[in-house]
């Protein structure tokens, strides 16, 4: 896994490669020369719907053949990307998740229900808080 998202052109717009640039808004990186000469080498703008971006984690899922360019994004802004990229339940459940730090209402129960949406466990200690052990029992209640 790198520690850079990626910018990439999606060779089609139909099914899930990536998010659409257009979806994240405004990124530092955009201003760089390096990003704005990539934009400019590969014939299309920010706004394009080819354009796609990736968090680290889903570098993998970029097609082989794409034109790429990894990005170094803040911390602020790889949040903004990791909630366009997820799924309605995942965002919903990752919301609470944030939620959850200011009271302990239900634990357990949206621990599981996190778990179950397919928040990676990682994801749910970075929202919640809560310990790598306190996830672990949780999920086995």
């Amino acid at each position: 896994m790198t520690d850079d998202a990626y910018l990439f052109l999606a060779m089609t717009t139909a099914g899930w490669q990536g998010t659409p640039l257009a979806l994240v808004g405004d990124l530092e990186c955009l201003d760089t020369p390096a990003v704005r000469a990539w934009f400019s080498a590969q014939g299309v703008s920010p706004g394009s719907p080819t354009v796609r971006v990736v968090p680290p984690e889903q570098t993998g899922l970029i097609p082989d053949d794409a034109e790429r360019l990894p990005v170094p994004l803040g911390e602020e802004e790889l949040e903004r990307l990791r909630r366009a990229a997820a799924t309605d339940r995942v965002a919903g459940v990752e919301e609470e998740l944030l939620a959850f730090r200011d009271g302990e209402d239900n634990r357990d129960a949206l621990l599981r229900r996190a778990l179950a949406a397919g928040v990676p466990a990682h994801r749910i200690i970075e929202l919640s808080g809560v310990e790598p052990t306190t996830l672990s029992s949780a999920s086995q209640a």
